[in-house]
């Protein structure tokens, strides 16, 4: 199956900064340890920077990334559940064999994230981002991928209402078409106006950086051109 890199990167390696672990898509671990080694070099090999190739689908891997990342910082601040994959096919007439490794990854791992991370942001009231989608709260004719991020939708709501009590905030982003690899099996993204990675973005760091007592939940973010 498909892997997934885990990457935590914090500001600075100090036990007061603030340090987030983040979930990102690859094609393999081979291809995840390049693209990560280069993305390093880019940013100038940082100390703040910590990256850790490994499936997001993986309870040990998982668990493996935020014991690193707390061991590193001393305290983990937010968890973002980034990793996600799409086969672009339906019910009808589409291949099964790729659906396994996209509802392990779309579902299984933000749970696994959730299950691992949240001892640590219990001591720090830190906060859970999941990325979910548009595809997640409208539905596609035969549409599996848009199921997955249903129950990425399901699980957010779940989330928070496991974590309220302990004073760690969940929310849930939810983006619309954006113009990324994501689209490269089907020739590119739809015709129109897209959001920009960076948008997205953009919009986790809003949730994240929100005043301590507040708690946003539910964020859909569309490009103002798509009318579903």
């Amino acid at each position: 199956m498909d892997e997934s890199t885990i990457s935590a990167p914090a500001a600075r390696p100090s036990s007061q900064a603030p340090v987030a672990l983040v979930t990102g898509g690859s094609a393999g671990i081979g291809a995840a340890t390049v693209r990560l080694r280069a993305l390093a070099q880019r940013l100038g090999d940082p100390d703040g920077l910590l990256l850790l190739p490994g499936d997001a689908a993986d309870e040990g891997a998982v668990a493996a990334a935020v014991a690193a990342t707390v061991g590193a910082f001393g305290r983990l601040d937010a968890a973002v559940a980034n990793a996600g994959s799409a086969t672009h096919d339906g019910l009808a007439d589409g291949d099964p064999a790729g659906w396994r490794p996209m509802v392990l990854t779309n579902v299984l791992g933000p749970a696994l994230l959730v299950n691992a991370a949240l001892p640590a942001l219990r001591e720090t009231r830190g906060r859970i981002v999941l990325l979910g989608s548009v595809a997640g709260f409208v539905p596609t004719p035969g549409n599996i991928y848009g199921a997955t991020k249903y129950a990425v939708t399901g699980l957010a709501e779940n989330t928070r209402r496991m974590a309220a009590p302990d004073g760690v905030g969940v929310a849930l982003i939810a983006p619309g078409r954006v113009e990324t690899g994501f689209w490269d099996p089907v020739g590119g993204p739809p015709d129109g106006d897209n959001l920009t990675a960076e948008q997205v973005a953009g919009t986790v760091v809003w949730a994240l950086e929100q005043p301590p007592g507040v708690d946003v939940n539910t964020v859909v973010v569309r490009p103002t051109g798509q009318p579903v």
